[in-house]
């Protein structure tokens, strides 16, 4: 009598626990980038000019700075009417100051330093996928719900459902809800921001709608593509696993690309001349008078965790095609 653990069960918990990451993942920062100067003291800015990297956007990574440091003992002079309270040390002796507190904006902060050197502000890079993100993180839970699955029938019922709804909801959020149109009227006006050439600006704006465009359609004809070959390639199925498995892979190759741009896409009329260059993708690098700092951070742990669960999902799954196509 066999004895042992039903490989269809460790396939699916694998492939579960996958999705779990994968989804707590796409809200989690993704990747940190820090810069560091004399003129951004450590006891004010203990992490620098730091911002944060998800897979829908850039956002602050500054912290409040709290009591005692030297950001904390400052005081931002202000007019002073009748109306405002004054401090009162015996009143307020026990008050904790710090609650409330809010760390620096980071992103328009380094948004500021770059465009000094002509760069463009940090939201104009990935204007297509940001917005789009959410889908293709759909797309991928429909594939692994339906590698998880263990039967044929199971499966493509899995996906025609789930690719349709992943479709339908895209093609409401975009166009009858708007959000296509109102994203990049966004976009236009951030890549305005600094640099007013309002006709070029505009170009970049209607090649995002195209882009956009294009993309959401091939999003389609790629769900077709693959109930069709899962329908009509039993080992079409190993690809519902791999081709999530190498987000981490996707993420890098992106964030380099999108590196390069800024680094190599610099308007002549920023103050400060600087030659094209790549911004360092991993490790420590030097930009004028600047040290920059680019590393992962615990979402791209998740993402390695999908990539871990998968792979080995997707042997278990090759080597039970194997056996019963030899039996």
């Amino acid at each position: 009598m066999k004895t042992g653990t039903n490989p269809n069960l460790l396939i699916g918990g694998l492939t579960l626990i996958a999705l779990a990451a994968m989804i707590a993942a796409y809200f989690a920062p993704i990747w940190w980038v820090s810069l560091t100067a004399p003129n951004y003291p450590k006891d004010a800015f203990p992490d620098g000019i730091r911002i944060h990297f998800h897979f829908d956007g850039v956002f602050n990574g500054c912290r409040a700075v709290g009591k005692g440091s030297r950001m904390a003992g400052e005081i931002i002079q202000k007019d002073l009417s009748h109306e405002d309270e004054r401090y009162n040390p015996i009143t307020d002796a026990k008050k904790d100051i710090d609650k409330g507190a809010e760390g620096l904006d980071c992103v328009h902060e380094m948004n500021t330093i770059n465009h000094y050197v002509g760069m463009f502000p940090i939201a104009t890079g990935a204007p297509v996928e940001k917005p789009l993100a959410k889908f293709f993180f759909g797309f991928f839970a429909v594939m692994l719900l339906a590698f998880a699955a263990s039967g044929q029938k199971l499966r493509l019922t899995v996906l025609s459902f789930g690719f349709a709804a992943v479709a339908a909801w895209m093609l409401i959020d975009q166009y009858a809800l708007g959000h296509l149109a109102s994203h990049v009227a966004a976009y236009v006006d951030e890549a305005g921001t600094y640099f007013k050439e309002p006709e070029k600006i505009r170009h970049w704006g209607d090649n995002v709608t195209l882009i956009s465009n294009i993309v959401i359609a091939g999003l389609i004809v790629a769900m077709v593509i693959v109930v069709l070959g899962v329908w009509r390639i039993r080992s079409f199925q190993l690809l519902l696993a791999l081709v999530p498995a190498l987000l981490p892979l996707y993420f890098v190759i992106e964030y380099s690309a999108w590196l390069w741009f800024f680094g190599h896409t610099m308007h002549p009329w920023g103050a400060f001349t600087v030659k094209p260059f790549m911004p360092t993708v991993l490790g420590e690098g030097k930009v004028a008078q600047f040290s920059t700092y680019s590393y992962p951070y615990w979402g791209y742990a998740l993402l390695m965790l999908v990539f871990v669960c998968l792979m080995l999902a997707l042997l278990l799954r090759r080597k039970q095609l194997r056996e019963s196509a030899a039996a």
